[in-house]
C-alpha cells in the first residue's frame, strides 16, 4: 500500500478523464487531493473513519506517472515534470513495443539503476544541488538533478538544461492569465532567435508565434494570431505596436525590446544560473561509481 516504507509506484492512463468536465472533477476530488499530498513525504491526508468518526492520518507519498490527452489540474501540473508528446505524422515511423522481447531489457535498466543508487540514498538524501529554478519548480526537479549530480559526466548539465527547458515551456499554461504569460514568453523566444534587436517589426513576430505548433494562437484566425490579436492580449501591460524606424531606414509598425523587460521580469523571469552551476556540471561528485 501507499503507507509502506517503499510505496508503489502510482500510474494513472486517460488521466483526463477524472478531470475533464467539472463532473469529473468534483467527483474525483479526493483523488487529486491524494495526487497533489503524495508530491513530497511527510504530507499525510486525514480522513474520519470508524464508528467513533475519529479522524485518521494516512501517508500518501508515492512517486505518480500520469498519462492523458490536455491539461490536467492546474494543482497537479504545478507538481510534475511535464512531458508533452505530439501526434505522430503519416510519414513518421515508430518501433513497436513488444511485451515479450521489450519487457526484460527495461527491468534490466530498473535493476541496475536501483543497484547503483541504493548505497548511495544516504549521500542523496544529504544533497542539495543547485538549482536553474525555484519554488515548487526546484522541489519538483531536485531529485532528479540529484541523481545527475551522482551520475556525474555530462548528466548534470543535461539534467539542468532539460529542468530550464521544460519548466520555461510550462510557464504560463494555466486558463487564466497564463496564456498571456505564454505570449510573453514567447515574445521573448522571438527576440531570442533574431539576436535580441532593440525594434522588432510586428509582422515579424507574428511569424515566430505563428510558427509554434504547440500554441493556441492558430485558434484565433485562419491565420493564428493577427496584430489585432496581438494588441488585445497586450492592453494589460501597456504595450503597445507603434510606427517605427529600422536600421535599413524602413519604417513599419513594431515593437522594442524595452517595451517588455518589466513585463517579462514580472510574469515569466528567466531563471538565474546558480553559483558553481559550472563546476558540478563538469566534475563529477564524489562517490559516483556504480
Amino acid at each position: 500500500s501507499i503507507g509502506d516504507e517503499d510505496p508503489p509506484t502510482l500510474l494513472v492512463d486517460e488521466a483526463d478523464t477524472l478531470f475533464g468536465t467539472t463532473k469529473a472533477a468534483e467527483k474525483n476530488e479526493e483523488v487529486r487531493g491524494l495526487i497533489n499530498a503524495g508530491h513530497q513525504r511527510n504530507r499525510p491526508t486525514l480522513r474520519v473513519v470508524g464508528p467513533e468518526h475519529k479522524p485518521t492520518k494516512f501517508p500518501t507519498f508515492a512517486m505518480a506517472a500520469l498519462a492523458g490527452i490536455g491539461d490536467l489540474p492546474d494543482t497537479v501540473m504545478d507538481r510534475s515534470a511535464v512531458i508533452r508528446m505530439r501526434r505522430r505524422a503519416g510519414k513518421e515511423k515508430v518501433a513497436h513495443f513488444r511485451t515479450a522481447r521489450d519487457t526484460p531489457a527495461l527491468h534490466a535498466i530498473r535493476d541496475g539503476l536501483a543497484a547503483w543508487l541504493k548505497p548511495l540514498f544516504r549521500q542523496a538524501m544529504d544533497m542539495e544541488p543547485a538549482m536553474p529554478v525555484e519554488d515548487r519548480a526546484a522541489d519538483t526537479w531536485e531529485p532528479l538533478v540529484t541523481i545527475a549530480d551522482l551520475a556525474g559526466g555530462e548528466w548534470p548539465a543535461q539534467a539542468r538544461t532539460a529542468c530550464r527547458a521544460m519548466t520555461d515551456y510550462e510557464a504560463g499554461q494555466d486558463e487564466q492569465g497564463g496564456l498571456r504569460t505564454r505570449l510573453l514568453v514567447g515574445i521573448r523566444r522571438a527576440f531570442a532567435a533574431e539576436n535580441d534587436p532593440p525594434v522588432l517589426r510586428t509582422m515579424r513576430l507574428l511569424e515566430h508565434l505563428n510558427a509554434d505548433k504547440e500554441a493556441p494562437w492558430a485558434d484565433y484566425s485562419a491565420d493564428g494570431l493577427t496584430p489585432r490579436g496581438l494588441q488585445i492580449q497586450l492592453k494589460p501591460y501597456g504595450i503597445n505596436a507603434s510606427n517605427r524606424r529600422f536600421p535599413d531606414g524602413t519604417q513599419a509598425r513594431g515593437f522594442t525590446r524595452n517595451q517588455f523587460l518589466d513585463a517579462w521580469e514580472r510574469y515569466c523571469p528567466e531563471p538565474k544560473p546558480s553559483a558553481g552551476l559550472v563546476q558540478q556540471a563538469a566534475e563529477p561528485s564524489p562517490g559516483t561509481e556504480a
